[in-house]
């Protein structure tokens, strides 16, 4: 199955997780506020790449951006539309004119691309000079390895290459919610290869951990990159 298609298939028990206070909390608690100190403020257009059920552009829309978000998958975008703009669209090839946005951002939603190279490629094609592309991924590191238990100071063990890209998947189910992750580990490398393929820039780069868990502060959860097209 693509990941696409993983996605797709569970939209609406991901929609009733991220909605959820008692769900999503690490997302909601501190990365979307972490991600989005480093979002330039509203200017002409801002799309949101991979918008699944729709919060981080409806946050946006709440800061005053002018914004329409887009997913591969039905689901999502359904759940997307009850609060901004939204369409189904294919990331690796946009709807869209050239340089249409000054702001493309990316939340959580690379990972789960079948085709990200595309995806940054479109994303510069429909930035105009001068726009940023903000994204956030989990850390490569944490797609890689896991710690031998829940101490506090348990090892973080990576088994295999961290180099080498490759098909991860998890199951979370706690609190009447049960969540298929599913996703691609690719090492730091690679996404910056992907930026500069598509002529970006690396303006700003952040590995936000958790501030209070003491294992997860040890080790960064997410990443968070800005870029700017030339």
């Amino acid at each position: 199955m693509s990941l696409r298609d993983a996605w797709d298939v569970q939209a609406a028990e991901w929609t009733r997780f991220a909605r959820d206070p008692l769900g999503d909390r690490w997302n909601l608690d501190f990365n979307i506020p972490s991600f989005l100190e480093l979002v330039p403020g509203p200017r002409r257009r801002t799309l949101d790449l991979g918008c699944g059920e729709g919060r981080l552009a409806a946050e946006l829309a709440r800061r005053g951006h002018r914004v329409v978000g887009v997913d591969s998958s039905p689901g999502m975008v359904a759940a997307a539309s009850q609060l901004v703009e939204a369409a189904v669209a294919d990331a690796a090839a946009l709807p869209f004119e050239d340089d249409e946005f000054d702001l493309v951002v990316a939340f959580m939603s690379l990972q789960d691309m079948d085709e990200p190279e595309a995806a940054v490629q479109e994303t510069a094609r429909v930035l105009e000079p001068g726009g940023r592309f903000c994204f956030a991924v989990p850390h490569p590191i944490t797609l890689a390895g896991r710690f031998e238990s829940r101490e506090p100071n348990a090892r973080f063990v990576i088994e295999g290459s961290y180099l080498l890209p490759r098909r991860c998947e998890d199951v979370l189910e706690r609190d009447g919610f049960r969540i298929h992750f599913v996703a691609m580990h690719r090492p730091l490398e690679a996404y910056v290869l992907m930026l500069a393929a598509a002529g970006f820039l690396v303006e700003a780069l952040r590995e936000p951990r958790h501030p209070t868990n003491p294992r997860w502060a040890r080790v960064p959860l997410f990443l968070h990159v800005r870029a700017v097209r030339p």
